[in-house]
């Protein structure tokens, strides 16, 4: 008797990977897609200043022995309506989610983030919690003046 496995083989090819949970990912993966999802655009320099962001942003709450927005990468990479890549009807979520570990955009991002959780990454955001592009006028930044400008974006420190 001889069973044909080409449909179960096709079957197979053709089923999407599922998705992670961004919860049950390790660290440097979430700021590695955390990166690619909020400055993939952006030059090296660029790259590293948000994820200085998200490094002050976890010192400053270990220094306060807690703070709302969490106190590990994780926490404030998913903390909600704090990285617009991670938010529900984001467009950015998805292709977060279905990562293509090849893309090169991402592989930079993921050095990025391997240096950073290792301590190797350094700040030129001069301590900045907050950073938004251009694009934007957000609303607590009005009043402040910019800590730094790298790339497209502007940074910010002593928000709120």
């Amino acid at each position: 008797m001889t069973i044909d496995l080409t449909h179960r083989a096709d079957a197979r090819a053709h089923t999407p990977n599922p998705q992670p949970e961004p919860e049950t990912l390790p660290d440097a993966e979430i700021l590695a897609r955390t990166l690619y999802g909020e400055a993939r655009g952006e030059e090296l320099a660029g790259i590293e200043a948000v994820a200085s962001v998200i490094l002050n942003r976890v010192a400053f709450a270990r220094q306060r022995g807690r703070y709302w927005w969490g106190n590990d990468v994780k926490a404030v990479c998913l903390k909600p309506g704090q990285f617009s890549c991670w938010n529900a009807n984001d467009p950015n979520r998805k292709k977060l989610l279905a990562i293509n570990p090849r893309d090169p955009a991402y592989r930079l991002c993921k050095r990025i983030a391997k240096r950073a959780v290792a301590g190797d990454l350094r700040d030129q955001t001069d301590g900045a919690t907050h950073y938004h592009t251009h694009a934007v006028d957000p609303w607590w930044a009005r009043g402040h003046v910019p800590v730094a400008e790298i790339g497209g974006h502007l940074f910010y420190k002593n928000i709120g």
